[in-house]
């Protein structure tokens, strides 16, 4: 267990030491419209007070016991929701950018609720399916009411709109629901018919039906909606085996935007080249195996759903992220764990990591083999005659 703890922190810690690195790279060309100052050493000096703030909360979550989260798993899960519906009061609580409502306005920063949503629901999850372990198999305990659950959740996210954080929590929530006992074919239906509303909603959302279509027909919308995805993609072509050299990157001056957060990771391979992409990529492989080690062995179906449910998440996101700026899947908007800007993203993803080694620092003591023991040293042994 000591090697899973120990690989997982210096993976952790690896990816947060490139992130803080790319992120000053990505945005030391960027100016401020109001201003027409750079905002690169802010960017990098807002990144670092939410790194030691995560520091601190993934420390203090790795020292408490997964029962005192069991135990208030239902007022963290409300926590959440009610946080993830502040979103939507007015301003200057409630912020709205671009079209969606996704972010709280705070003294010099914003915060984005659903993040928090993300670790709330994989608690709630966890804690119903230990309480029903026995009925996990049956439609309505095993299905019904915790689709019910995930749907309070990820009800108001949906509605922000945020299409990529509902459907990356709703595989990974699905995962562990899959892991707990639900039956496959029940879990099915359900997906059957998430796919058919979520298609039904971008049919009446121009964006993100214009997003699939980019993503299917880029040489049709070269000059639009494919555009980011496609000088991604020269990004990390050009940057080759070992990349032009850090800060040298030439698609973020303009030609990709958001490459400081949802596309840095064309900036890696632009930059840094094919080492360093696959370097990330094997980061995360450790964090994946690492979280699934750390499952098999909890000492409880609880725990064990809980590090199923982060590892899940962290893997799930990367994936997605790494496939929509290599362009194997449309733009979803969801950031590169650890690395991408974004203090709600990099506070909720430390979080999780505490998580993880609250979850291997209780795992049970391994059970001495009979076999192990000699007839010789066993007091309650038969003595012979």
């Amino acid at each position: 267990m000591k090697i899973a703890i120990t690989t997982l922190a210096v993976s952790v810690t690896s990816l947060l030491a490139l992130g803080l690195v790319m992120l000053y790279s990505s945005s030391m060309v960027m100016v401020d419209r109001h201003t027409h100052s750079e905002v690169g050493a802010h960017m990098l000096q807002m990144q670092l007070i939410w790194c030691v703030l995560g520091f601190i909360a993934a420390t203090v979550v790795a020292s408490r016991d997964t029962d005192l989260i069991k135990k208030y798993a239902w007022v963290i899960f409300a926590g959440c929701i009610v946080l993830a519906g502040m979103v939507f009061l007015p301003s200057p609580i409630g912020m709205q950018l671009n079209g969606a409502r996704r972010w709280i306005r705070l003294p010099g920063a914003t915060f984005q609720p659903s993040e928090f949503v993300k670790i709330g629901l994989i608690i709630m999850v966890a804690w119903y399916a230990d309480l029903s372990q026995r009925k996990m198999t049956t439609f309505w305990r095993g299905t019904v009411v915790p689709i019910v659950l995930i749907g309070v959740a990820l009800g108001p996210v949906f509605i922000e709109p945020d299409r990529g954080t509902t459907i990356l929590m709703g595989g990974v929530t699905l995962t562990m629901l899959a892991i707990a006992g639900a039956r496959l074919p029940y879990l099915f239906v359900v997906v059957v018919l998430a796919v058919a509303a979520l298609l039904f909603s971008f049919k009446h959302d121009s964006m993100r039906s214009g997003r699939i279509s980019a993503w299917l027909h880029p040489e049709a919308h070269m000059t639009g909606a494919a555009r980011q995805a496609e000088e991604a993609k020269i990004a990390i072509g050009s940057g080759g085996l070992t990349g032009l050299g850090l800060g040298d990157g030439r698609q973020k001056q303009g030609y990709v935007s958001e490459i400081h957060s949802d596309f840095i990771f064309a900036n890696i391979g632009e930059e840094l080249g094919l080492v360093a992409t696959l370097s990330v990529i094997t980061a995360f492989l450790l964090v994946a195996l690492s979280g699934w080690y750390i499952a098999s062995q909890a000492r409880d179906p609880f725990s064990s759903l809980l590090a199923v449910g982060i590892t899940t998440l962290i893997s799930f996101q990367a994936i997605i992220n790494i496939g929509v700026v290599t362009s194997l899947l449309p733009n979803k908007g969801l950031a590169l764990p650890f690395i991408s800007a974004g203090g709600s993203s990099l506070l909720a993803m430390l979080i999780g990591v505490g998580i993880l080694i609250s979850v291997a620092r209780q795992v049970a003591p391994e059970r001495i083999a009979g076999s192990d023991i000699s007839p010789e040293a066993n007091p309650f042994a038969a003595k012979a005659a």
